[in-house]
């Protein structure tokens, strides 16, 4: 069996993005023939759902989400918790995200980013869909929002493009989220990253790409796409010491558990 012949899913990418309009079916088609059978594209304004919808209404292995990004929250109109679990209703939307804290490049609208955070933690809780985390240089507030959230009502979570910290790794386990890698856990410089991933409970663990960015070695600086997940799958595969094979069957697993509605779309489907 060949790694093209392993089924395997891109959790996260962006296919509404302008770097794909030219040739946005054949980058599907592309990921298809890698293995990666489905795909979960991510709107962050609401402005871009019609178009995002419309991309996964096109495409069986393609389901998307919507959430207000934390680096636009300031300037993206506030939407409310009915309004999100509203737009869930839709067969393909499978979670509520991204959204979460991005103190990197904009820190100074922190407050408005964590009521956003809280409204989609209150939507996911109430639609029963997993939310999607953002979480760059706001550790500490994270966790503690993560926490509140959570007890007052659970819902489960990834946090997407995980490459924060140890503590905050440890606080999102504790709660039984996810942790989700992207090309930045197979970067060379990034074995700090992968010695985290390595400690988390392979049934917690999800791959993906964010493409068009972060795109893992051997097309690093070069625009990411679906179907280079199953390079990052590689290095994940070595960090817990698996077959490529192993590792991707357990991540297709944990997909099914916790985007439950995609998998039973699917399975709908198949009928």
């Amino acid at each position: 069996m060949t790694s093209a012949t392993v089924q395997i899913t891109d959790s996260h990418c962006h296919l509404d993005f302008p770097d794909f309009d030219a040739e946005r079916d054949d980058v599907i088609a592309r990921a298809v023939a890698a293995g990666v059978t489905r795909m979960v594209t991510i709107c962050t304004k609401l402005h871009n759902l019609g178009k995002v919808q419309a991309i996964s209404e096109a495409h069986p292995q393609v389901f998307h989400t919507f959430g207000v990004h934390p680096m636009s929250a300031h300037e993206h109109t506030p939407v409310t918790a009915e309004q999100l679990v509203r737009l869930s209703g839709h067969p393909k939307f499978v979670a509520i995200g991204e959204t979460g804290l991005d103190y990197h490049y904009t820190a100074e609208s922190a407050e408005i980013q964590k009521a956003s955070l809280r409204v989609h933690c209150a939507a996911a809780a109430e639609a029963g869909l997993p939310l999607i985390i953002h979480a760059r240089a706001a550790d500490e507030d994270m966790a503690a929002i993560l926490a509140e959230e959570h007890a007052n009502a659970p819902f489960d979570c990834v946090m997407h493009c995980f490459s924060s910290g140890a503590d905050l790794a440890k606080a999102a386990l504790d709660l039984g989220f996810y942790l989700s890698m992207s090309g930045i856990a197979a970067f060379p410089k990034s074995q700090e990253l992968r010695d985290i991933f390595a400690t988390a409970p392979l049934d917690r663990v999800l791959v993906e790409t964010d493409s068009p960015y972060l795109a893992p070695p051997p097309y690093r600086g070069k625009r990411n796409e679906p179907g280079y997940t199953v390079h990052t799958a590689k290095v994940g595969a070595e960090v817990f010491g698996l077959s490529y094979e192993a590792f991707a069957a357990a991540t297709q697993e944990n997909f099914d558990r916790l985007f439950a509605k995609a998998a039973r779309w699917q399975k709908a489907q198949a009928a």
